[in-house]
Order: C-alpha cells, then structure tokens, then sequence
C-alpha cells in the first residue's frame, strides 16, 4: 500500500514518493532505519533506536539526512519502498517571522528553551503561589475584603485554568507550541500588572484609628456596625488578574513540558522536566521572601507614618511584587515567542524514540498515530474516549489528585502546624517551613527526573518507583503520632490558679482581672515570667508597659494576674507567645522533610509516566486532561478538606461581633491526630491507585518495541507499513 503524500510539509519530513525500509545489511540483527534524501542509499542503518557511528550528530541541521548517503553502486532499488526525506521549506531559525538574526541561534537549542521556560515557571510560581498568598491579608485590609472574597480571589486562578485546560492542551498540542507559551507569558504579565493596578487607581490609605490591645483598663475597639467599603469592589479586579495568571499558566504546565519532551533525547527528558519542575517550586519561596520584605515598606512610599510593621492596622507595598513580576514575565515572552515550531535535529529524536503507549484490547489506541488525527475538534470526542479507555492514565491521573491533595493541604497549613506545635509566631513558622520546602519539594523533583534517567526506566519501572516514593512517604507520615504539648494559656488550656478547666469550658475572665474590662476583639498573647501565655496584657492584668532595647518587644508591669512568688522580677509579661521547649521538634522536624521529600519524588516520575503510557499525538492533550482532574479532584478541594480537619481542634475561636472568625489556639495533640488520618487516607489512596496503574498496564509487544518508530506529535508515526514483499527482520 503507498504512503500518503504529506502535502503540508508539516513536522519536518515531506514524502514525495514511497518512503524506503530497504538498506542492505550484513546481518539480520542489523537491519534497521534507512534514512536519506530522495535518490540516495544508506549505508549506515540505526539499529534498535540508536543511530550508528555514522550517523551525524543530533546537533546538525534538521535538513540533514539521518545517516550518510552510500556510494551510488550500493545503491539497491526496490520496487515499493519507504524514503524518510527531510522537509526544506520548514523554518527552524529563532526569529520572529522574517527577523532572525544570527546572534540569536546559539540559543536555538533545547537548553536556550529549558532557560526561558524555567524563568517563566519560576515567574508563575513566584507570583501566583508566593505573592498571592504573602499579600491576601494586607489586600484585606486595604480594600475591606472579608475571607470568602479574598478566597475566591485565590480561587479565580484555578477556576481559569480547568476552563482552558481542555482548549489549550487539544489544539495547542498540534500547533506551534512556543507561540501559544509566549502568548500564554504575556497574558501572565498583564495579569500581574492589572493585580497592581487597584493601588494607583485609589485614593490614600487613612487608617482607622483604634487602639492598640492595651493594658488593664486601656481597651478600645471598633463599633460593630461600620458601613461597608465601596473599596470592596476592586475585588473583582483582583479576580480578574487572577483569572489572567490562570489563563497565562495553562500552556507552560502542558505545552511547555511536551515542547521539551519532543526536543531532546528519551532519556534526558526526565532530567530536563524536572529542572523546569524545580524552577516553579523555588518562585514562590523567592515570593514569599521577597513579597516579606515588601511588606515592611508602607504602602504609600515616600509618606510619613507613625504606624510600624507590627500595628494591626498596617498595610505594606503590596503592590511592588506585581509590577516587577509583569514587566519581567512581559520580557521573557519575547524570546519565547521566537522559538520554531521544533528545534533543529529534533527529527532524528522522534524517529528514534520507542513507543510506550499502553495497549488497548481493541486495537483503538492506533487512530491516534494518524498524522491527521486531532487537528479538528470532530476528533476531541474520540480523544477523550481514546484517554478514558487508557486505565493505565486514569489511574495516574487519580493518584496524581492525591498526592495534589496533600501538597495543596500541606502548603496551605503545614506553616499552621508549625506555629502550633512549637508556638512559633507566624512569620518564624513561615520561615521554618520554607527551609523544609525548598531542599525537600526542590531536592525531591530534580532527584526523581535524575533516577528515571540514571536507570533508564520504562513506564512500568516509572509506575513501580512511584510506588517505592509513595509507600516510603506513608511509613513516614506515621510520626504525627508524635506531638508537642500545648503551651499553658490561662483560660484556655487551664485555669488562672493552674487548675484543669471545668468540662473544657473556655473562661478568659478571672478575679485578677475582673475590674480591667477586657476585650477579645484583638487577640495579642502575651508571656508571663511564670511561663504562662494570656490572651493580651490586659487579661494578664498588666497595667503599665515599656520596651526591651535588646530585642524592641513590649515588656508590661504589674501584672496582677502573673506569680510574683517565682523570681524577684516576676510579675511581667513580653508581648508574643512563650517559647516551646519540646524535645521532639527535630524529630518532627526530620520526619517531615521526608514526608515532603518522598511526595515531591514521585512527581516527576509520575509525570513522565503519563507522557508514556499515552500516544505520542496526545502527550499534550493528556497532560491537560490530567491538570483538569488534579486541580478538581485535589488542588481545589484539598486545602478545605485539610482545613476542615484541622478546624475539628480549635481550642479558640476568633469572636467577630458575635460571629465565629478564625481560630487563634489549637490543641496539638487533636491537631497531630487529624493530620495523620488526613495523610493516611490519601497516601493509602495514592499508594493504591499506582498498584492499579502498574497491574494494568499493557507495554507494546516485545518484538515491536527496540527499535521501533513512536507514534510521534509531529506526524512521523506513520512510517510503519504493511509489506509482505519484504523479509521479516527487516521489518521495524
């Protein structure tokens, strides 16, 4: 049967007459891939994927044939053959359009794209998981924001990406991949400009005045009953910058790591995604830091103010991550843009690259290696019905969901559990959890890429190492067992007199401080000499207060509710909580890193994996399809499913004119409990599903797979032709 004319020229190889198996070998075992220009022989042939000692270098000119063209006496006609001859009117120079300089082609390879494509996911990451979340609390403040708004601000960013998800992944798969990233970094970075802009667009910031949580008898607070800002409504703006980081980010998670994937060799594409991978999870500590120290600048630079950092009343430049960010992620767009739809010798890749796709009982999976297949949308039904018939995919795509559950919940709270067990302030337990983050979640991506590479792993040794990272995490998740004692609070853990609580009934009111008519609208613990935590100086019955030149703390006097019969300096109190002395912190500490290190592991593996076990024509689309189900199965419900739990150990609950606010103290023992079950549940999960995906899992036949031609998503799958005329093991 004749090979189809390709008379698109797309994907770098045109056939203008029928391509040619035929290449004289020595030896049977020899016979494999004879690749040259029309009219010419072969006489080096690739044998089992791997190009021979003649072949050129992959660094050549994707114009170049794959091996050298024998003399013209070797030369052997065939009747009906195969021809595999490169396409010349393909444009593979980094330009934009007929601008293509050559100073820029050095850059043109595979380690010019991981560069851009790594700054623009460290960009992303910095943004939208490091910004976002340092600044949600002074956007609150400064545009009167309540909690459920600020949420559906942070929401705004995955509701974007699961509607363009499907959209981008189908129909970007088969395009010109750098265009859609460069597109989607630009749209990131009018993203982070219109976040930015609500604070140029508003007036100055005047704050209301109200006191300080004061000393005995020095109370005030707010009226319940304040009209609601008209600031509120820039919510929406916010939102819809999100709704732009949401968009922008879809490509570079999908298209971005299937344009590396097809642009280097088998092996090395683990190392390469997990450098990218990497990237993103060092932007938002950079964020975090970064966004830290921009918000100990007030918000209206070049004003005077007598407010510090520590007021609650406080709002930092919010705003300055953001500006910085867009012009930055508006820059990197350009190079990417001028990427060609595939880089030079990536041809000789593609070709050489062994199918993994799971084999289907009816046959189906090979309407997928149609070189027409998914370029219109009658085909994205029977795309999808090709993925939900893989269940070695769908299985992935569900233990990714848990293990997405559990990074989501373990962002989201693990610096909340910190600053319970070892009553921490907030901005320490933030800083203890970057540094078991970015070793662990940083360390633990880049090593899974280098194992798969390291070894060369198939899919199934891909699944099965999954599996390994998996159950080592479960083991490890087992030490919130372990947890530290509640530091004492008078009121709330025990009595003023030290005694247990009544029934566990909270009573911040004792007869040391009846007459100081305190309030619980600010909470601002404070710690006694005695080693007891209050809820403010003035429930600790403290009546006048100065401050420590050594650290710039508060220290208050006359504290009638604090021992004076310890020490001779007794009956003060410093303003913070009282420092945990707990022996097991660096075994928590410890067991922790290893949670995080073993669920950060898999990641790579776990994605590589899905490139593998799909059709080389759906890598992009099934990427997109598994971002769907990991963000509405785990990155969405995940941080309230964890918050939910956590919530169940509230000792204290924030009372905002009679309504129930956030919670203040947590009892760590209840805390450690539901931890763990949370953990159990879905690392049982996950740890099932990959068992799943293993067991299932169907590779190729053996005598197809070394040295076979891959369904490839640039169009060359289809170089395998029925020819009875041809002996056997010259077949490929």
């Amino acid at each position: 049967m004749a090979m189809p004319q390709n008379s698109t020229r797309e994907n770098g190889f045109c056939f203008a007459q029928p391509l040619d198996f035929s290449c004289p070998s020595p030896h049977p075992s020899e016979a494999g891939l004879c690749a040259a220009r029309e009219g010419d022989g072969c006489s080096t042939p690739l044998s089992n994927g791997m190009a021979s000692s003649g072949a050129p270098s992959p660094s050549g000119s994707c114009a170049q044939p794959l091996c050298s063209p024998s003399p013209p006496q070797d030369e052997t006609p065939l009747e009906e053959g195969i021809k595999y001859v490169s396409a010349e009117g393909e444009e593979l120079a980094c330009g934009w359009g007929g601008f293509a300089p050559g100073c820029l082609q050095p850059c043109n390879t595979s380690k010019g794209v991981l560069f851009f494509l790594c700054v623009a996911s460290f960009l992303q990451g910095m943004t939208v998981n490091g910004f976002i979340n340092t600044v949600i609390t002074s956007i609150e403040r400064r545009f009167d924001l309540r909690s459920y708004q600020s949420g559906l601000i942070a929401s705004s960013y995955d509701i974007a990406a699961c509607l363009c998800l499907t959209f981008v992944s189908y129909f970007g798969g088969n395009g010109h991949k750098p265009r859609w990233l460069g597109w989607g970094v630009l749209l990131m970075g009018l993203g982070s400009l219109l976040f930015a802009l609500p604070h140029f667009t508003t007036g100055r910031y005047e704050a209301r005045s109200a006191a300080q949580p004061g000393v005995c008898g020095g109370n005030q607070s707010l009226p319940c009953s304040q009209a609601a800002s008209s600031l509120s409504g820039y919510r929406f703006v916010f939102m819809l910058g999100q709704f732009l980081h949401g968009m922008g980010a879809t490509p570079l998670y999908t298209l971005g790591v299937t344009y590396l994937d097809e642009n280097v060799k088998t092996n090395y594409s683990p190392v390469y995604i997990a450098v990218f991978y990497t990237a993103a999870i060092l932007g938002p500590a950079a964020g975090y830091l970064v966004g830290g120290m921009f918000l100990n600048i007030y918000t209206e630079i070049g004003r005077e103010t007598d407010m510090a950092p520590e007021n609650t009343l406080w709002v930092g430049a919010w705003w300055i991550g953001f500006l910085g960010a867009g012009a930055a992620s508006l820059l990197i767009s350009i190079p990417i843009l001028g990427y060609p739809q595939r880089l030079p010798g990536s041809q000789r890749y593609i070709v050489m690259r062994v199918s993994e796709a799971h084999q289907l009982k009816d046959g189906s999976h090979k309407k997928a290696s149609d070189p027409d297949f998914g370029k219109t949308m009658k085909d994205l039904p029977r795309s999808v019905l090709l993925l939900l018939k893989n269940p070695t995919f769908i299985f992935l795509c569900l233990a990714g969901a848990t293990e997405a559950t559990l990074i989501a919940g373990m962002s989201t709270f693990g610096p909340k559990f910190l600053e319970s067990q070892f009553s921490l302030s907030a901005s320490e337990a933030a800083t203890f959890f970057g540094y078991l983050v970015v070793p662990a979640g940083g360390g633990g991506t880049f090593l899974g890429g280098f194992l798969v590479n390291k070894f060369k792993l198939r899919c199934s040794g891909i699944i099965k190492l999954c599996l390994l990272c998996t159950v080592s995490s479960l083991l490890a998740i087992f030490i919130f067992f372990i947890h530290c004692p509640n530091m004492p609070m008078a009121g709330v853990t025990q009595m003023y007199n030290g005694s247990a609580l009544p029934g566990g009934h909270l009573n911040l009111t004792a007869a040391c401080n009846a007459q100081c008519g305190c309030l619980q609208d600010t909470y601002s613990p404070v710690c006694g000499t005695d080693g007891i935590m209050y809820y403010s100086p003035c429930h600790a019955g403290c009546k006048t207060w100065s401050v420590n030149l050594r650290n710039g703390k508060k220290v208050y006097q006359e504290c009638s509710c604090v021992d004076k019969a310890l020490l001779p300096d007794s009956g003060k109190a410093e303003a913070g909580k009282c420092t945990s002395s707990c022996a097991k912190k660096p075994l928590l500490l410890c067991f922790m890193f290893v949670v995080i290190l073993f669920t950060f592991l898999s990641s790579i593996p776990a994605l590589t994996a899905t490139l593998r076990c799909v059709s080389d024509r759906q890598r992009s689309f099934a990427l997109g399809i598994q971002w769907i189900v990991v963000r509405t199965l785990g990155g969405i419900p995940g941080p309230i499913a964890f918050g939910s739990m956590i919530d169940k150990s509230c000792l204290l609950w924030q009372d905002q004119c009679g309504e129930q606010g956030s919670c203040y103290v947590y009892q760590n023992s209840a805390m450690s409990r539901y931890t763990l079950v949370a953990g159990l549940v879905y690392k049982v999960l996950g740890t099932t599903f990959f068992i799943v995906a293993c067991l299932l899992y169907k590779p190729p036949p053996p005598e197809s797979a070394p040295g076979s031609l891959d369904a490839s998503e640039n169009g060359t799958s289809d170089l395998q032709e029925h020819k009875p005329s041809l002996p056997a093991e010259e077949d490929i």
